[in-house]
């Protein structure tokens, strides 16, 4: 950090507020490291944190883990009140998910507050947090991808025009949104004036009041997940032989290679995640449904939330490299490779509902572990006909042999395995 920075780095160290955040498991820890490292000339210190398996973004969140993670940026603006600090941002995204909770990741978002200067960084809590799960709850869970195109929060505006009348009746949401909204516009087509104006004030006591109004507004939002995939993952594909002969397979795959990080693309509601997760793997389990992904997030006690992150994730229009230059946000295959990917019914989804070609899937694969566990769905398959059922059949070289082909370009097989009561076979393979 550079010197203009260090009375308040000092204040959040000597104050105790550090301390304290750490130890209670909401603030990232880390230790010093040499000032050789700086980014830039003149700095003061050099924090090196701790590492986390993987860098997640909001717009890969679940509505519950968006909501975790407000809650968590009030409480951390309310503790630094009473350390007379404040949060100077509220950016979503220095937050992130550590062994099942939320953490702040960015150390240097506290300085030495004015008593009574209001919050900073009231409009971009409004605007990382309480938009996106207004939108959620009130109108479609879709509406969270937003937040990949409106990197710097989804504008109080746009989501009070997007929102239906009727929260209008909510008290919290006409404030912090619909009324928000309504005074940035005005102050938006105010004639410019030269006559000072002087800075607005709000004692100890209305900052409190704003932050225990926004949390019970966030608590009070609700969505419940519900959808064909959530069934479909309830439910299963398979007889009760083929479902045992699958779970024996992938165990027996997963125990046989080494293995610390685990890639679940098409968790569903994470079946498989929770198999991936034994033997203290850390599990991330991508689905495109975000119905899918909220009730798999739900229905983790603690002690599985400490291995397996559920993440919302389109795999045939994955995130991609956003921001200045394409770098502020990480692509998904950026952020890799895993130790071992799981595509277990996938890849007819991706090959025929989607249309993308075997070698084209087997090339991402490739980028995005060092291993792959796949299932191959045959055309003759119930599922396979499902999808060939409403359109023609343009695919000739959707075969188990066209599979094997296509995946030895970038793979070495290293097993086969038909499963039992199925035309469905596994294969376990290393990426060349």
């Amino acid at each position: 950090m550079q010197e203009s920075f260090a009375a308040d780095w000092r204040a959040f160290l000597d104050g105790g507020l550090y301390r304290s955040l750490v130890d209670d498991g909401l603030l990232i820890e880390h230790e010093d490291a040499p000032l050789e490292h700086a980014a830039l000339p003149g700095a003061s210190a050099v924090i090196r944190p701790r590492e986390l398996p993987l860098i997640s973004y909001p717009y890969e969140w679940c509505f519950s883990q968006l909501r975790e993670a407000a809650l968590l940026t009030l409480e951390l603006q309310r503790r630094a009140l009473d350390a007379g600090m404040r949060l100077k941002d509220a950016s979503a995204y220095n937050v992130q998910f550590d062994r099942g909770r939320p953490i702040l990741i960015d150390s240097l978002s506290f300085e030495v507050a004015d008593p009574e200067e209001p919050w900073p960084a009231y409009r971009q809590f409004c605007e990382h947090f309480l938009a996106p799960l207004a939108l959620i709850a009130y109108r479609d869970p879709r509406l969270g991808l937003m937040l990949r195109d409106f990197i710097d929060g989804i504008p109080v505006d746009l989501a009070a025009a997007l929102l239906p009348g009727r929260t209008r009746l909510r008290p919290g949401l006409l404030a912090h949104l619909h009324l928000h909204a309504g005074a940035q516009r005005r102050a938006q087509h105010a004639a410019p004036t030269a006559e000072h104006r002087p800075a607005r004030r709000m004692s100890r006591l209305g900052q409190e009041a704003l932050l225990d109004n926004l949390r019970r507004v966030v608590e009070g939002l609700r969505w419940k997940p519900h959808g064909h995939w959530v069934e479909y993952g309830i439910t299963t594909s398979y007889t009760e032989r083929g479902a045992a002969s699958k779970r024996e397979i992938v165990v027996r795959m997963l125990g046989s290679i080494e293995a610390r990080t685990v890639w679940d693309l098409g968790a569903n509601v994470g079946t498989y995640s929770t198999i991936a997760a034994r033997g203290g793997r850390q599990v991330i389990a991508f689905d495109q449904d975000p119905n899918a992904v909220e009730h798999h997030w739900r229905s983790l006690d603690a002690d599985a939330r400490a291995s397996v992150l559920p993440l919302v994730m389109d795999l045939a229009n994955p995130s991609p490299g956003l921001g200045w230059a394409l770098e502020e946000r990480r692509s998904i295959v950026d952020r890799g490779p895993a130790d071992v990917i799981l595509a277990l019914a996938l890849v007819h989804h991706l090959a025929i509902g989607n249309n993308v070609p075997l070698d084209r899937l087997a090339a991402f694969f490739a980028s995005l572990g060092r291993r792959a566990i796949v299932e191959f769905v045959p055309k003759e398959d119930p599922m396979g006909a499902h999808l060939l059922s409403s359109r023609r059949d343009v695919f000739p070289g959707y075969t188990l042999d066209g599979f094997r082909a296509a995946f030895g370009e970038r793979f070495r097989i290293v097993e086969e395995a038909p499963i039992e009561d199925s035309l469905r076979t596994l294969f376990l393979l290393d990426a060349r």
